[in-house]
């Protein structure tokens, strides 16, 4: 009786020790994260992100390439605009490529390792490396972080959720949150595939320009000389819209709105005009994911191009989190 009770002792407690062994911490995983990161040799992914800033939410096609140690290639496509944008980081340095303009830009940026990037496998994994306060769940088919951020307009949104898949230890979908815990965009990883063959070009700036401007319709480019006012309907609070004026051009005509108080800025827009060269245009400042399109940030700037219109922020009272955040508004329901 002694011997059978002493076996069923050592059989409970290998049941436990294997149950313990079975169930990873917050350390495991991301330990294991990091080293599949460190492992690879690039990955290919296809996603799609929704920005939730109103009754309308945008959605767009996102394909990301990256290629050690410091290649890569992101892709933002909205069909309905018709708006294509390129990143490229080569050895040349970091590129915006719009074709539909056939405009390259060109930043001396460190861009990505600036900033976090929803899109980015390892940049996901290094912001739950930096964050030892991030919670962790795991589910019955994946792990669930929720975590700082390190984004240029973290103070707009200062958690993310991320998501990553058991079985390939791939991400599933990240969510940033405002601080109310609203899911302001949201990324969803369609497919992710690490350590792919690309071709010798595959990161040329040429090779990507050509390619893409036989491949996207170019509305944007349109024939009508017609520029469509847009507003912010972000304001900060005391700021009104004192002047509006319409200024001709060389090119054509600029809308200059002026607005006024604690925070006042000018908001600069003008018709896009194709570029007949397609010359590589340096640019200083950094380039800034705006959901909807890539913009070139600076501490008292902001510019980007949207839908056939240019557009020009200058302050020297709004902060850069600020100007995002304004850049993010124009063109929604505005507020004149």
């Amino acid at each position: 009786m002694k011997k059978k009770l002493v076996a069923m002792l050592l059989a409970f407690t290998l049941v436990l020790s294997m149950a313990a062994c079975g169930k990873k911490s917050r350390e495991d995983v991301v330990g294991s994260l990091s080293n599949k990161m460190e492992k690879m040799s690039g990955y290919q992914a296809d996603a799609t992100l929704t920005i939730n800033n109103g009754n309308d939410p945008q959605k767009y096609e996102v394909v990301i390439w990256h290629k050690k140690p410091s290649y890569y290639r992101v892709q933002l496509k909205n069909a309905k605009s018709d708006q294509n944008q390129i990143i490229l980081r080569n050895k040349e340095g970091v590129f915006v490529l719009t074709p539909a303009l056939n405009k390259s830009y060109r930043f001396q940026s460190d861009w990505p390792s600036n900033s976090s990037q929803p899109y980015l496998p390892e940049s996901l994994v290094n912001d739950l490396v930096q964050d030892k306060d991030a919670t962790f769940k795991s589910t019955k088919k994946g792990y669930v972080f929720e975590t700082k951020t390190n984004y240029t307009n973290k103070q707009l949104l200062p958690t993310q959720e991320i998501t990553f898949n058991k079985k390939g230890l791939t991400p599933e979908s990240v969510k940033l949150l405002d601080s109310d815990k609203n899911v302001v965009l949201d990324v969803q990883f369609d497919k992710v595939k690490y350590n792919p063959k690309f071709d010798k070009d595959a990161f040329d700036v040429k090779k990507n320009m050509t390619s893409a401007r036989l491949s996207v319709p170019t509305s944007t480019n349109n024939d009508s000389n017609l520029l469509v006012t847009q507003y912010p309907n972000k304001l900060m609070d005391g700021v009104t819209l004192e002047d509006q004026q319409e200024v001709k051009t060389e090119s054509g005509v600029q809308v200059i709105l002026s607005y006024k108080g604690d925070k006042s800025f000018t908001l600069i827009e003008e018709k896009s005009r194709i570029s007949e060269t397609g010359t590589v245009m340096e640019i200083s400042g950094e380039p800034v994911d705006l959901g909807y399109t890539v913009g070139a940030l600076s501490d008292k700037m902001i510019s980007w191009s949207h839908g056939g219109t240019d557009f020009t922020i200058v302050s020297s009272n709004l902060t850069q989190s600020e100007l995002i955040e304004v850049a993010q508004s124009v063109g929604q329901t505005g507020t004149k």
